[in-house]
């Protein structure tokens, strides 16, 4: 008889595995000399996924093309489209450059054909809207890119909709006229609309506007950790009941609850030291030592997989097994003892399986609830 190891790699190997959120073309690609065909460590440089621990340990990835909010005038769109524009280019030149090993997925159908043929599955998404200025055929410009997930924010509200974690408040009670523009955008173009970052408001907004199932591509429970980026149980049926999917996320202050001592005060000053200035790559290095040093002065809380898992039963317990997957944030922050980067997926398998899952819930979990979503904006698109 096998050993229950054996058992949960071969199961691993088998299932289409995808995570829903990683920053790898900002924290990575972006990076001057960094290799994504070479093996690194989260010791020696913070990155947590690469080819070669890719290998073996997940078939798909969406790789978020992030742009953080900046001044919202004419100036501050426009530097901000640019630079996402250079993401997609590196992110598509490095894809290019390992073609013998990853390609870009299109369709749900994609990611599938890739695994059969060897190679790793590369979706791409926006995270922040903010890139798209105020010109809703940005959205079709991002498609032609290669973007089948658009997230609605980040940690600032935009002209789109409510930041949950905006210190000002909210300032659209939700989507603003501008985002109901591009929800309507997206449906049509069958781009899946993500609401991970976005104010409870903007989520029932969205779950009411949108045709076409909708994602948190990387968020949390708040019965289990209260933080603003997780989801409440109300809304938690609400999303299930639309046909969406919560994919959960492994950022530690988003996984456990830990005294805040300051660390929220720190952060939303620093964010809005930001908010008015145009992005450059002075202001660019300026916040991103910023950055570093809040985060030396609020190191996050300890958490663990065990914490993790906590996370996923409880949305499995509101929502059903069929409206929960995986969004571990990697190179965005994401990561707790046990899972710290694309090589430690195969033991969650395995943690999953020793906590009584059948292989017919990991497979849904692990990609088969996220690809239906995909399928469903395939299907309603013109």
């Amino acid at each position: 008889m096998n050993a229950p190891e054996n058992n949960a790699a071969a199961l691993h190997a088998r299932l289409f595995t995808l995570d829903t959120h990683s920053d790898t073309p900002t924290a990575g690609f972006l990076r001057a000399g960094w290799d994504f065909g070479a093996r690194h460590s989260y010791a020696d440089d913070h990155s947590q996924v690469d080819l070669p621990r890719m290998r073996g340990a997940v078939d798909a990835m969406v790789f978020a093309v992030y742009v953080g909010q900046m001044s919202r005038t004419p100036e501050g769109w426009r530097a901000a489209h640019e630079r996402a524009l250079r993401c997609f280019e590196r992110t598509q030149a490095v894809l290019q450059e390992h073609r013998g090993e990853c390609g870009l997925a299109l369709t749900a159908g994609d990611g599938l054909a890739l695994k059969a043929a060897g190679k790793r599955a590369i979706y791409l998404s926006v995270e922040n809207s903010y890139s798209l200025g105020r010109e809703a055929g940005n959205v079709e410009k991002f498609k032609k890119l290669g973007v089948r997930i658009l997230g609605l924010t980040h940690m600032l509200s935009n002209d789109v909709a409510d930041s949950s974690t905006d210190p000002r408040g909210p300032e659209w009670g939700g989507l603003s006229p501008f985002g109901r523009e591009i929800v309507a955008e997206c449906n049509r173009l069958g781009i899946v609309l993500d609401a991970s970052h976005a104010s409870d408001a903007a989520l029932r907004d969205l779950l009411a506007l949108s045709k076409v199932p909708v994602v948190l591509s990387h968020s949390g429970c708040r019965a289990v950790c209260d933080h603003p980026r997780n989801i409440g149980d109300e809304l938690l049926r609400a999303l299930a009941a639309q046909g969406g999917v919560i994919e959960i996320n492994a950022l530690p202050v988003a996984v456990v609850e830990a005294p805040d001592g300051g660390r929220t005060a720190a952060f939303s000053e620093m964010l809005l030291r930001y908010a008015d200035t145009v992005l450059t790559p002075a202001v660019l290095a300026a916040e991103d030592e910023d950055y570093a040093r809040v985060s030396r002065s609020y190191p996050k809380p300890v958490a663990t997989i065990g914490d993790y898992i906590r996370h996923i039963e409880h949305a499995v317990l509101v929502a059903g097994i069929d409206h929960v997957g995986i969004g571990c944030d990697f190179d965005g922050g994401g990561g707790v003892e046990g899972l710290n980067d694309v090589a430690d997926f195969p033991a969650l398998t395995q943690t999953l399986l020793n906590c009584g899952w059948s292989d017919v819930a990991l497979t849904k979990l692990w990609g088969g609830n996220t690809l239906r979503v995909l399928r469903a904006a395939e299907a309603l698109s013109c």
